[in-house]
Formats: structure tokens, C-alpha cells, sequence
């Protein structure tokens, strides 16, 4: 598969600003900017309070900042609204999603099932 790059006319600060979506995800698909594993993982756990043993494959799932999402599935003739929101953070399946790139950030597109939870 290969990865997809768009160009945005607004340049990142050298700082960690923000990310701005330039990318809008089609029916139930949400993008992620998915954090670091300094981010994640922090010393034991991340500043969200989860604590990530070692035994967990750390494979298996992820963790990262919703960006931009869908208007939703249709679903016997009616919308279902995605029910994740930007700038919820989630876990979500690393199997399942594609790679996009914006101003040299790895971003990733999934659809909603794919996400496991969302940290409060």
C-alpha cells in the first residue's frame, strides 16, 4: 500500500503546534494523529493516566488524538453519525487503517469500528 501525501499551504511552528485537519474523512472514517511512545508511554504510564503493563503487545493497539471525522454510515435508509468527536483521545486496532501524510506528518485514516475506546 502506499502512502498518500498532502501538502498543506500552512506551514508548522517548530513547536508541537496543533494539527489542523486538511484532510476530511468520508462516512463512518475518523483520522487519528497517533502519539509517540514517549507519548503513550510516558514513565509506566501516559499523561492520561493509563498505565500500559509490559505484558501488553504493544501490536496490538494504539493510541492517538482524533483530528477530523466522517458525517456517519447510512444504515436502513437513515444516518448513523459517527459517535466519536475531534480531539477525543482513543485506542484504536493498528491492523485496519490507511497511512496519510500532511506537511511531513504520519496520519491515520480508519473507519469508527476500528477504534476500542475513548480516554476521558
Amino acid at each position: 500500500m502506499q502512502k498518500k501525501t498532502i501538502q498543506s499551504p500552512h506551514r508548522r511552528s517548530a513547536e508541537k503546534a496543533e494539527t489542523k485537519a486538511q484532510i476530511k474523512p468520508f462516512g463512518d472514517r475518523v483520522l487519528v494523529r497517533p502519539f509517540t511512545e514517549d507519548e503513550v508511554k510516558g514513565s509506566k504510564g501516559n499523561h492520561y493516566g493509563i498505565i500500559i503493563p509490559d505484558t501488553v503487545s504493544k501490536e496490538k493497539s494504539a493510541q492517538g488524538k482524533v483530528l477530523a471525522v466522517g458525517e456517519g454510515k447510512w444504515v436502513d435508509g437513515k444516518l448513523v453519525p459517527v459517535r466519536i468527536k475531534v480531539g477525543d483521545v482513543v485506542i484504536f486496532s493498528k491492523y485496519g487503517y490507511d497511512e496519510v501524510e500532511q506537511d511531513g506528518e504520519e496520519l491515520y485514516l480508519l473507519k469508527e469500528d476500528s477504534i476500542l475506546a475513548v480516554i476521558k
